[in-house]
């Protein structure tokens, strides 16, 4: 690089750094949003159902009963409000208020005392909310199987199991939803700084008409660009540095992987993520339309359809298709398996890869569309 360009370059990215410290909204986007984000990712999004409200209706208070009772009260994943009658918790069910409701029948010990029989248990539930109702059943299912053994065996005898399963969890042992969904919210809080603050930034310059002066200098597209590029991606690695903190800091997320390996994928998203903010910027010069075309083309999709929340692959084939051509999913991926396996490679390489790729042809299109010339 001549020295006239490599002049006018450091000239262009220190003219963006002072307009970044000179711009609340921007050090507010950068630095206090992702932390609003990710609170509100850490606590108040979670796929763990825990403490669900079910009502309990003993119509049976023989001490067999109330010893499965005794278990799903003493439950972490219940929070049991218990009833002789079932009317009022029924009206509970019907209200909302209550998630469902277990009912032990009047002939519960009855048919338990005979030799082959079973004692059938009910369990009602609100199946407008099918995940919860699932998650319900289930969880009543699984308390019911462990109180049986639990009495066949201080009974002496052994409940006959056709299958054993011994179930053996990688990589997120505990089942913490937390420990997939805030390293993904990373990738969320990236895509708002490379993506939507830059398309925001480069529009707000053509409205005040300080594009038009940087025009008229003998600058290239390339620096141009460059100028850009370098402040916001310093600017995103500082926020990816402030989330990595947070996540295991605050959220005791365990970070299995190496630092520069991140650094290094971070760095290839965000020339994704920059890349698709400056187009968006090419075409919308003007920051009402910028926000709404970033929020369509970036922060949606990349909410919605990489794999932070919904897997991909429970998705339409069609829609799988478009996830392929999003940055975030590839991001999202990389960020889970360096939080939660480790610096593997073997899925650390095919998705830089994919998110170069996006990163080259956002970059080609916009310095094609970007020309010094004002129409």
């Amino acid at each position: 690089m001549k020295d006239g360009s490599l002049r006018r370059l450091r000239a262009l990215i220190f003219k963006e750094l002072l307009q970044i410290m000179r711009d609340p909204s921007s050090i507010l986007i950068a630095f206090v949003l992702p932390l609003i984000l990710l609170f509100a990712f850490g606590y108040a999004l979670s796929l763990d159902a825990v403490g669900l409200k079910v009502g309990l209706v003993l119509e049976n208070t023989t001490p067999p009963a109330r010893s499965f009772a005794a278990s799903l009260t003493q439950s972490r994943y219940f929070d049991v409000t218990t009833a002789q009658n079932r009317r009022g918790l029924e009206e509970d069910l019907v209200a909302g208020r209550l998630a469902g409701v277990v009912i032990i029948p009047s002939y519960f010990t009855r048919r338990l005392a005979r030799p082959g029989r079973t004692a059938p248990i009910q369990v009602l539930t609100d199946a407008t909310q099918p995940n919860t109702a699932s998650f319900v059943e289930n969880y009543v299912r699984g308390a019911w199987q462990t109180w049986l053994q639990l009495r066949a065996r201080e009974q002496g005898r052994v409940l006959p199991v056709p299958v054993r399963l011994q179930p053996r969890f990688w990589f997120n042992s505990e089942l913490n939803s937390h420990f997939f969904l805030v390293p993904g919210s990373v990738a969320i809080v990236m895509t708002l700084i490379g993506a939507i603050l830059t398309a925001l930034v480069v529009a707000r310059e053509w409205e005040r008409g300080t594009m038009e002066a940087m025009m008229a200098t003998p600058i290239t597209i390339r620096e141009l660009l460059a100028g850009k590029l370098v402040p916001y991606y310093i600017l995103g690695m500082g926020s990816m540095l402030l989330t990595l903190f947070m996540a295991v800091e605050v959220f005791h997320v365990p970070f299995r992987g190496s630092f520069p390996v991140l650094c290094l994928v971070a760095t290839v998203f965000l020339m994704a993520a920059l890349g698709l903010g400056l187009f968006i910027s090419t075409l919308a010069r003007n920051q009402f339309v910028a926000a709404q075309v970033a929020l369509l083309a970036a922060f949606l999709p990349s909410f919605l359809l990489s794999g932070f929340i919904f897997e991909i692959s429970s998705m339409p084939w069609f829609i799988q298709l478009i996830t392929r051509v999003m940055a975030a999913r590839y991001f999202v991926s990389s960020l889970q398996t360096l939080f939660l396996a480790g610096d593997i490679w073997a899925e650390l390489v095919p998705d830089m890869l994919a998110m170069l790729a996006i990163a080259t042809v956002l970059f080609t299109i916009t310095a094609l569309k970007t020309v010094k010339r004002l129409d």
